[in-house]
């Protein structure tokens, strides 16, 4: 019972010094207190409100160690609270944690460069640190860029090449901020997300709006379509994490029918 008081007093304590704007929240105006509330907590968390309720309370209920990992990332825990989170909840510690890679395991180039569609890899802000010929062909060629202009988050927003149709580029935008706010949510290197928020704050008002909204998307997959000078391809993209380097992610662009297929070969076969 000791522990479940303590627990109750420690999530209670950790959740009310976090501001709302912290992880891109809007603050409202009818809050009682500055800190965030239990269903923003369960939200950033990807837990359900009623058992990150029944958990803060102490009541008997059992959260896995992922689970424990993704809260103690939105409550932005410590290594230290971490550890106590854990030894509250499953009386052991926690597994270590995982850096942030950078580096793309030589197995993970050699696989994407075998591909015949476009691949690359992404770090958890969106960095791009590795990408094949196809990702060249369609999108864009990263090597031409500086290192610190590879981020692909602010590419999509920023690029005037997206914005041909605006109420397509403003649902696009609603959807990436969405998806941004679950990276950032879950980030061990919280500075690197708050200095790209506050550059793209000055630089876009579409996300400054839609980054005051609370929608949260888990899941990195969608369809688009890019024109190209063989026709238009439509992808389906999808992500995948890579088991030598959990942080980062394999972002693999597949056509999604015959037509888009067949332009995707007629451009690989140009030179």
């Amino acid at each position: 019972m000791r522990n479940r008081d303590e627990l109750t007093r420690f999530l209670k304590s950790a959740r009310g010094r976090i501001r709302p704007d912290q992880v891109g929240l809007p603050a409202g105006e009818r809050r009682r207190a500055k800190g965030l509330r239990r269903e923003e907590v369960a939200a950033l968390a990807g837990m359900s409100v009623t058992w990150y309720t029944w958990f803060e309370q102490g009541r008997d209920v059992q959260l896995s160690a992922a689970m424990l990992e993704r809260l103690s990332k939105a409550l932005r825990l410590s290594a230290e609270e971490r550890e106590f989170l854990f030894a509250l909840a499953q009386h052991r510690p926690p597994p270590l944690a995982l850096p942030a890679d950078d580096t793309v395991p030589p197995a993970v180039q050699e696989m994407i460069d075998s591909l015949d569609v476009p691949a690359e890899v992404i770090t958890d802000d969106w960095t791009v640190i590795a990408w094949n010929r196809m990702v060249k062909k369609v999108f864009r060629d990263y090597s031409e860029l500086a290192p610190e202009d590879r981020n692909l988050f602010k590419i999509l927003l920023l690029s005037e090449r997206y914005r041909t149709n605006e109420a397509n580029y403003r649902e696009m935008v609603r959807w990436l901020v969405a998806r941004f706010r679950w990276d950032f949510s879950r980030t061990s290197r919280p500075e690197v997300f708050e200095a790209l928020i506050e550059e793209l704050k000055r630089k876009s008002e579409v996300f400054a709006e839609y980054w005051k909204s609370t929608e949260i998307i888990a899941h990195f997959e969608g369809v688009h379509t890019v024109t190209l000078p063989v026709g238009a391809i439509t992808f389906r993209h999808t992500s995948y994490a890579i088991e030598q380097a959990p942080s980062l992610r394999l972002v693999v662009f597949a056509p999604v029918d015959a037509a888009s297929a067949a332009r995707l070969r007629l451009l690989d076969d140009q030179a």
